[in-house]
């Protein structure tokens, strides 16, 4: 038997259930610009209705609707789209950071350029040159002294360059921890608040957003894998579980290093900060110091001319005494080896100082390499002469000849082998290959980050076309609503009617 009131009761619930869509839709219209919002749906369905299958039932035909009722508020999400996000996500940071990283690189080395390396040394064979066409002239001396310290200079600024680079990747690591370390502990707190929530049967819709939201700038961070379960995500780093319920990991700078080092670390931000630090500023680093090292003691032939005469107490393989009594060929450490070849204008017959020194002792590396403190502070010796006239007690140098300073000065074409034998080249040719090994890696970067970010944004544009606020499908929805409940207001408004006429005016015909 249908109630009198049955037609009340199906606009009511149309009333409440368009009032819920309508606030769910200025809800997503209101968070529109909201990072991480995934638009709500009010899922309606028919209430049940009169006469539903029983012992007792009417033998009315056909049942009678008893109206609409939602019975639940879902967010628009697609969780295949957002492990692709974060998989995108996961490459991009990488990318981002290496690319950064050799970009500094780059400024560093600064090539071609007019301050750069290439140019001291440039400057510091051009002297030499100089000092070659007139080797007992003090201002050209002073010269290839001011050129020398200019060179280490370039090389000791670069070398700290490096360092300071390398220490500010290892202090960003520092950082990043503690981003991790902060999302972690908000994600694990979600998921005690959503669980909470949700056990009484609603949905956390606005908590899973914060929630995926972290999870996404996390994902950034380091490579990470989620799961859900009934106690919320469990979020793990390769085979190291960071959440897991309510329960978090104390992430610091150590933990992620070490993690780096055991290889659970293969993406993101922190991946392109260790690995630009422990690969590319490492290996420049080592390629410079060789460099600088090779210069100063690297193996590299040079062809001594008939007539010269060695320093009492120095003996090459290939001379037979002092006296080279035809053009050889000879090997000798460096340019400290050729140098000490060499005779001075200090009034003696010994032979050069080692041109280049270790600041603090040790293997010359980019980062102490100097001019020989003596040398810096007396000019004079620099040595230039071969070439000696007389015997001793009374031999004396031929301060006028050039032999030495011209083969100096030739160096710059002479292949060099680097000590141990890791490299083989010219000193411009070696700084050539590392300068343009840094181009091409730049450009690698550059491009791997430019297609790891066009397919974030792909991705990206995927999933909000499908959790998206659209403004216009939500103002046509908005309209829609407003409708339906405009009319069962109606509804309610005509029933009423009926009701008013059927209480107030029923039996009193005639009164």
């Amino acid at each position: 038997m249908v109630s009198t009131f049955h037609s009340i009761e199906t606009a009511k619930r149309s009333l409440f259930t368009h009032t819920t869509a309508l606030s769910t839709t200025g809800h997503n219209i209101a968070n529109a610009n909201t990072p991480g919002y995934s638009r709500q749906r009010v899922n309606m369905n028919a209430s049940i209705s009169i006469d539903a299958l029983g012992m007792n039932r009417s033998m009315a035909p056909g049942q009678l609707g008893t109206g609409v009722e939602f019975n639940s508020i879902t967010r628009i999400r697609e969780a295949f789209l957002d492990t692709q996000y974060r998989g995108e996500a996961n490459a991009s940071g990488s990318w981002n950071i290496q690319s950064d990283s050799l970009s500094k690189l780059e400024g560093i080395f600064n090539e071609p350029s007019d301050t750069g390396i290439r140019t001291v040394m440039d400057q510091f064979w051009k002297s030499w040159s100089e000092l070659s066409k007139d080797p007992e002239n003090e201002t050209t001396r002073k010269i290839v002294k001011e050129t020398a310290v200019a060179m280490t200079d370039a090389f000791n600024y670069m070398s700290r360059q490096l360092d300071s680079l390398s220490q500010d990747l290892t202090t960003n690591v520092g950082v990043k921890a503690n981003e991790v370390q902060n999302y972690l502990t908000s994600i694990a707190d979600l998921n005690d608040s959503i669980r909470k929530l949700e056990s009484l049967g609603d949905n956390a819709n606005d908590l899973r957003d914060q929630r995926d939201l972290f999870t996404d700038k996390l994902s950034q961070i380091v490579n990470i894998t989620v799961q859900e379960s009934d106690q919320g995500y469990t979020i793990s780093m390769g085979a190291q579980q960071l959440v897991n319920g309510t329960a978090v990991t104390q992430v610091d700078s150590a933990f992620l290093e070490n993690a780096y080092n055991a290889g659970g670390i293969t993406g993101g931000e922190v991946y392109g900060m260790l690995y630009s630090r422990d690969v590319y500023v490492a290996d420049y680093q080592q390629q410079l110091n060789n460099m600088a090292n090779t210069f100063a003691n690297g193996d590299v032939q040079v062809t001594l001319p008939k007539g010269s005469v060695l320093p009492p107490g120095v003996t090459v393989a290939g001379v037979t005494g002092r006296n080279v009594t035809e053009d050889t060929v000879v090997t000798v450490k460096g340019l400290n080896g050729l140098h000490q070849l060499g005779y001075t204008l200090d009034g003696t017959t010994k032979g050069g100082l080692p041109f280049f020194e270790a600041q603090g002792g040790g293997a010359i590396t980019a980062g102490n390499i100097r001019l020989n403190a003596q040398i810096e502070e007396n000019p004079k010796l620099i040595a230039s002469s071969m070439r000696t006239v007389g015997t001793e007690p009374s031999e004396q140098v031929v301060a006028g000849s050039n032999s030495l300073a011209l083969l100096i000065s030739n160096l710059k074409d002479l292949k060099f082998q680097s000590p141990g034998g890791t490299q083989t080249g010219t000193i411009d040719s070696l700084y050539s290959s590392l300068v343009g090994q840094l181009g091409v890696q730049g450009q690698e970067a550059s491009r791997q980050t430019e297609n790891a970010s066009l397919l974030l944004q792909q991705v990206d544009s995927r999933r909000q076309s499908v959790s998206g606020v659209s403004l216009d499908e939500e103002m046509s929805d908005m309209i829609k609503f407003q409708h339906a409940y405009n009319a069962s207001a109606r509804f309610m408004t005509t029933f009423d009617e009926m009701l008013d006429k059927l209480i107030n005016s029923t039996g009193v015909v005639g009164r």
